[in-house]
């Protein structure tokens, strides 16, 4: 083989042996380019099911809150029934009250008028009867001098009887002690 040849050939190697490390080089870079993409596609993927995980726990929430929503507005709503129902009793039951009150206050005032005229009649039965018992003591004392000037009048009369009786001489014969 010639020198020429063995060059070619040398050559030829060299050539192969760079195409083929080229190639081979080639499919590794290639290779890394698929794991990148293929890294990149899970990352992708993964964020991709995070973020609809995500979103199917968002909706999860946002339905459970719109039910708590609606849940706590018909309770209040219901409460604020209750409440009303309640102040309305309470204000009738206050207004009965109030009639009854004032039912209860006529009847007093009426009470009190009965009573003031019942007062009055007793104070003028009083007053009447007061009258009376002056009027009747006065009786009483104009009657008990009338006894007593009565009284001093026969004892005087008897005394004179006596005093007549001694002058006819009948001393014994008294008329009155």
């Amino acid at each position: 083989m010639t020198l020429q040849i063995q060059l070619a050939l040398a050559a030829l190697v060299a050539a192969l042996s760079f195409g083929g490390g080229w190639m081979v080089n080639g499919w590794r870079g290639a290779s890394k380019v698929a794991e990148c993409k293929t890294e990149q596609a899970q990352g992708v993927a993964t964020r991709a099911e995070a973020a609809r995980a995500n979103e199917t726990q968002t909706a999860q929430l946002e339905s459970k809150h719109a039910k708590d929503t609606i849940y706590n507005a018909d309770r209040l709503a219901a409460l604020k029934t209750d409440i009303a129902v309640d102040v309305r009793s309470e204000l009738e039951r206050a207004h009965r009250l109030q009639l009854s009150a004032d039912s209860r206050a006529a009847t007093y005032r009426a009470q009190a008028q009965a009573d003031a005229t019942a007062r009055r009649a007793l104070a003028d039965k009083a007053s009447a009867l007061d009258h009376q018992l002056a009027e009747g003591v006065e009786v009483v004392a104009e009657l008990g001098g009338a006894l007593k000037q009565r009284d001093a009048e026969v004892a005087a009369l008897c005394d004179q009887v006596n005093i007549e009786r001694s002058l006819n001489g009948g001393e014994d014969d008294l008329a009155c002690n």
